[in-house]
């Protein structure tokens, strides 16, 4: 695999991970319409973990709170902030984890990835997002997250096992839904992604394992401090525009880029 294609595959996960557009469409799209092979399973794991440090970074002084609070958690005690806020993690991880591994084990994983499927989800579920984003109420922050919303947020994480449904996307639908305000929708919804990519990439693991090489170590090295660069600049331009921007620049895109797929599938 050449560097420039290693870039471009670091890029889109690192950049579309956190935004509202779908990664997982975007990297089953591009094998699709550029004719070259499937990065593979050890470079989509590169990847994953290289967004999974950005957010971690991006987000530390929460995640340090969550990680003592999971300690707390572990002795079943709900006493602190930070327990609390791991109990919550916890329960909105749990469907998507169940669920991906049932469409896993099914082999619905392979069904789902077509151009058609992409271009449905990212047209309907991008209006689904503006729908949310001009009737939801900003009455809520990320600090008045609840064991109720955490559940209905994972619930809604489940969808985006559906490529081109967007991981980021769908669960901040759902908080804005719930009255949270864009910012801690979106501060939730990348909270919510550190349990969720950290177990994806531990299952993407187990079928890598025995075929790695010095080759693909190096490729996957590369490729997860590209997605880590791409992926830490999306999320500070992000968070910083929605002080002031709403999503409708996303929904924009998706519709485009929807219509433009749905056009291609059915030509």
């Amino acid at each position: 695999m050449t560097l420039f294609y290693l870039f471009v595959v670091a890029a889109i996960q690192g950049l579309t991970e956190f935004l509202p557009v779908s990664s997982s469409g975007h990297l089953v799209l591009l094998p699709t319409l550029t004719g070259h092979a499937d990065q593979g399973l050890a470079i989509d794991v590169a990847v994953h973990v290289g967004s999974l440090a950005a957010v971690v970074l991006y987000f530390w002084t929460d995640v340090r709170i969550a990680l003592a609070g999971t300690a707390r958690l572990a002795q079943g005690k709900v006493d602190t902030q930070g327990a609390f806020l791991a109990l919550c993690l916890g329960i909105a991880t749990v469907p998507v984890i169940v669920a991906g591994l049932a469409i896993k084990l099914t082999g619905l994983d392979e069904i789902l990835r077509s151009v058609a499927v992409i271009g449905w989800t990212m047209l309907g579920f991008g209006l689904v997002l503006y729908w949310a984003d001009k009737t939801g109420t900003t009455t809520r922050t990320a600090s008045t997250w609840t064991i109720r919303d955490a559940a209905i947020m994972g619930l809604a994480q489940v969808l985006s096992l559906i490529p081109g449904t967007s991981r980021s996307g769908i669960t901040i639908t759902a908080a804005r839904r719930l009255g949270y305000e864009r910012e801690g929708a979106a501060k939730l919804s990348m909270l919510m992604s550190i349990p969720t990519i950290f177990a994806s990439g531990v299952v993407l693991s187990f079928d890598v394992v025995g075929t790695a090489n010095w080759q693909i170590a190096r490729d996957g090295l590369i490729a997860a401090a590209f997605a880590f660069a791409s992926a830490l600049l999306a999320l500070a331009l992000m968070m910083r525009l929605l002080r002031t921007v709403s999503f409708t620049p996303y929904v924009i895109y998706r519709v485009i880029l929807g219509v433009i797929l749905l056009v291609y599938a059915y030509s």
